[in-house]
């Protein structure tokens, strides 16, 4: 009879059981072979670090980890020291990996070396293996000093962008080339240079920078020093005018160009208004050409005539010598630099066909002072008389003393004499002209022109009218009048070894002027002092007083206006030069 399914199912079950307790056994026993092998290698090695290990070449084997530190430290290998090849742009230079923070940790390393996980196969591998192991460094890293070394090196090899550029110096020309611009890219550095740790070969690691290119190529630096500037200074141009020849150095021509940069091209002009004042072109062009002779004029019953009639000049403007010399500045060679310059006719001011549309037709006024003759008078009071001489001033003008006689100096024709400084007579440059200014002042006074500036001198002196009179000093007191004639005025001076006079020429404003003074008033006494020194000079004494001088205006007879001078003089002392 068959058998049902009941009755085979405990056969099946009885035959399972036995493989599975075959399968546990054998597991335990594994483990328990494993077990004792892990121990059985702990055991052997402890915290030793195991055989053949290498440590960056350096060999630690058998050590404890505190003997492989000491053994890491004394052996270590150059490149963890060694200095960092780096470029920075289109410059190279080393970082000092300690500076920057980088180093290998030597006790982590050691104990990386040592295995402190007691990973299994690795422990009973040792077990069973002799073999060699390399074992990686542990690197450190200061993240603050990394920082700060990039930035010094941003700090050093950081440049701002420059535009090449060409100038002219001492008759050269002197070409500035392009800089390109960089910025060291700081954050990214950092993990450059930090990556680049240890150095592993003489190749410099880029760290990255950010670069600004020059607007103006070098190339239009180089163009334009071949084309233009160059040739401009290969050597002075000529000036023909005539036979008169005008030579302008490199130098000069030099000291009036400048260099522009636009839409990437160079370009240069040249200051032709500048360049013609130039002392080194202003002399030769003004001899070159020669201004125009005023007719000189005098007064013949009451009318003024011409005694010798003007000439016409030639000038060169501003204008015609910037027209000149441009086209020879991109030329080499003497031949090629030499060109004429156009010159233009200048007429007279005054002519006899001048003087009546001029309105400079009567003398207006004249006054002549006497003095003590004195060889430095004669040349002071000469000299001045010489400068002022046919100065004409047109309506609303101010004409000024100083500016027309200029400093009184030796380079100026003048000479030592007397004049009042601090008080007392003196020995200074120029002694004497206060003759001429007195004299001017009082042609001014009678021709009825308006006083701008004036001073009298601080004691009377006897030869001069009282309340009428001038004093002049270079940089501190100045003559002045404007002319409000309505005409132009003509100023004649005339002097001689013992009298100066001075005219003023052109058409009467009033049928007279007459001066009326008042009393003296205010007497102070002088005193009496001594000087020293090699430029005192002996005085007598005079008292000093208070004067008022009207001005009178008069038009058929009748008074028309008055203006009232004031003035004061002090006491002048007696002086007793030791």
């Amino acid at each position: 009879m068959p058998r049902s399914r009941t009755d085979q199912a405990p056969t099946h079950r009885a035959e399972r059981r036995p493989r599975l307790r075959a399968t546990v056994i054998a597991t335990a026993v594994v483990a328990v072979a494993a077990g004792g092998l892990y121990v059985a290698g702990v055991l052997a090695t402890g915290d030793d670090i195991s055989a053949g290990t290498r440590i960056a070449g350096v060999d630690v084997g058998g050590m404890s980890r505190a003997e492989a530190r000491t053994r890491l430290a004394a052996q270590a290998p150059a490149a963890w020291s060694a200095p960092i090849p780096v470029r920075i742009g289109d410059r190279t230079t080393t970082v000092a990996p300690a500076s920057a923070g980088l180093s290998v940790d030597l006790e982590k390393t050691a104990d990386e070396a040592a295995d402190p996980s007691r990973d299994p196969v690795t422990v009973i591998g040792r077990l069973f293996s002799s073999g060699e192991r390399d074992i990686r460094p542990v690197f450190a890293h200061d993240a603050d000093k990394t920082r700060a070394a990039v930035a010094e090196l941003a700090e050093k090899y950081d440049r701002e962008v420059r535009e090449g550029s060409v100038a002219f110096r001492g008759g050269k020309a002197v070409a500035t080339p392009s800089v390109t611009g960089q910025r060291l890219d700081t954050g990214r550095a950092v993990e450059t240079l930090r990556a680049a740790y240890p150095a592993t070969g003489t190749a410099p690691v880029t760290l990255p920078v950010t670069r600004t290119e020059p607007k103006l190529p070098a190339a239009e630096v180089t163009r334009f020093l071949d084309t233009y500037a160059k040739p401009a200074m290969s050597g002075p141009v000529t000036l023909t005018a005539g036979t008169d020849r005008l030579r302008i150095s490199p130098a000069t021509l030099g000291d009036h160009l400048t260099v522009k940069a636009a839409n990437g091209r160079l370009s240069a002009a040249l200051d032709a208004e500048a360049l013609f004042r130039d002392p080194d072109v202003a002399r030769p062009v003004a001899s070159l050409t020669g201004a125009p002779v005023e007719a000189t004029l005098g007064v013949r019953d009451g009318k003024v005539v011409v005694e010798s009639e003007g000439r016409p000049g030639r000038e060169v403007t501003s204008k015609a010598l910037g027209d000149a010399v441009r086209p020879l500045l991109t030329e080499t060679g003497a031949a090629a630099r030499t060109a004429p310059v156009v010159t233009a006719a200048t007429q007279p001011e005054l002519t006899a066909a001048s003087l009546a549309r001029l309105g400079i037709t009567e003398q207006m006024s004249t006054f002549t002072v006497d003095f003590p003759t004195a060889p430095y008078r004669t040349t002071n009071i000469g000299r001045a008389a010489e400068l002022i001489d046919g100065s004409v001033v047109q309506p609303g003008e101010v004409w000024s003393f100083n500016r027309t006689v200029g400093e009184r100096t030796p380079d100026n024709g003048f000479v030592d004499g007397t004049m009042i400084l601090d008080g007392q007579y003196r020995s200074a440059p120029g002694g004497g002209v206060s003759a001429m200014a007195t004299t001017v002042y009082n042609a001014m006074f009678f021709a009825g022109v308006k006083p701008v500036e004036y001073g009298a001198h601080s004691f009377y002196i006897e030869r001069y009218p009282a309340g009428r009179e001038a004093t002049v000093a270079w940089g501190s007191l100045d003559l002045k009048f404007r002319n409000d004639s309505g005409k132009p005025i003509y100023i004649k001076a005339d002097a001689t070894d013992s009298s100066v006079t001075v005219s003023f020429l052109g058409t009467k404003k009033y049928d007279s002027v007459e001066a009326v003074a008042g009393p003296r008033t205010n007497l102070k006494e002088p005193a009496k002092r001594e000087g020293t020194g090699e430029a005192c000079m002996p005085q007598e004494p005079l008292e000093g007083f208070d004067i008022a001088v009207d001005r009178v205006f008069k038009d058929g007879g009748a008074e028309v206006k008055r203006e009232t001078f004031r003035t004061h003089y002090t006491p002048r002392d007696e002086v007793i030069c030791e």
